[in-house]
């Protein structure tokens, strides 16, 4: 139990160091930092779902979401106009066309697993540039704003933790018990406060978005993370594995520590896009 502890608790400080730490360091660390961590987690994702009943192929399916992630990223950098999408939508014909000639026997299973990974996986990383890179008509420059980016990760960290406490604590009435029996409305509720309060600072602190606006944000990002979370349980449930990977030890995978952030991502951009109209 004790060394248990002592590995999450390793792999735990590590992790944020290394995504704080990518995320605000340079542009460039940014973009290598989540391009990884894309395909990493596509990649996972075929390891987790292919059986018998169905066979992706992890490795174009993975060399898709980095593709994507770059493709976005150059386009809200105002590098290269749409056409920066076509080798995307290549991928995924051939994804779809493969199946007519690997004679694989569930290629309907196939499809949809495969678009799954670029729907569920790739997209929402690939999104993360929508917050990060902002272009500034004013001045013709592109902005770097990793603290947007960041808060998402705050407010899901702080939501986790704080519903963990009050769970712990006060927890008597199941949120969602057919799928994650552990969580109560209580624990979300809790979360909730603890994430609305850390809006407060950083409202305090960075004034690009106004102080409603950090807590709608904050609000968006516990609700659709407790969905993410519940979503990729339900996943789990579903293949009867209790970690999506081994690839963080003590955490289980890659998208057991981005689950939330899945659904709270682009949750975020779209709720960020509503309230700048």
């Amino acid at each position: 139990m004790k060394n248990n502890f002592i590995q999450r608790a390793i792999t735990g400080v590590l992790f944020v160091i290394i995504l704080i730490g990518g995320m605000i360091s340079h542009p460039l660390s940014f973009v290598v930092l989540f391009a990884t961590i894309s395909a990493l987690a596509v990649w996972e994702f075929g390891s987790l779902v292919n059986s018998e009943t169905v066979s992706i192929n992890k490795f174009i399916n993975a060399s898709g979401a980095v593709v994507l992630f770059l493709a976005i990223h150059t386009f809200c950098r105002n590098l290269i106009g749409s056409e920066v999408f076509i080798p995307y939508i290549f991928i995924l014909l051939y994804l779809l066309i493969s199946e007519l000639y690997l004679k694989k026997s569930h290629p309907l299973n196939n499809w949809a697993y495969s678009m799954l990974a670029q729907l569920y996986v790739a997209l929402p990383f690939a999104l993360v540039n929508i917050l990060a890179f902002h272009y500034n008509p004013a001045t013709e420059v592109v902005e770097f704003n990793n603290i947007l980016p960041l808060s998402v990760f705050i407010f899901l960290w702080l939501s986790d933790t704080g519903a963990y406490c009050f769970g712990s604590l006060l927890g008597k009435h199941r949120l969602f018990e057919r799928i994650s029996p552990k969580k109560s409305w209580e624990g979300f509720f809790g979360g909730a406060l603890v994430a609305v309060g850390a809006s407060f600072v950083l409202a305090h602190y960075f004034s690009f978005l106004m102080l409603w606006q950090w807590i709608g944000l904050a609000l968006v990002v516990v609700i659709f993370g407790t969905w993410g979370d519940l979503v990729e349980s339900m996943l789990k449930r579903q293949l009867g594995v209790k970690d999506s990977g081994t690839l963080l030890p003590g955490h289980g995978g890659i998208l057991d520590r981005f689950d939330s952030s899945m659904l709270a991502i682009p949750a975020a951009v779209v709720y960020l896009f509503c309230v700048s109209l």
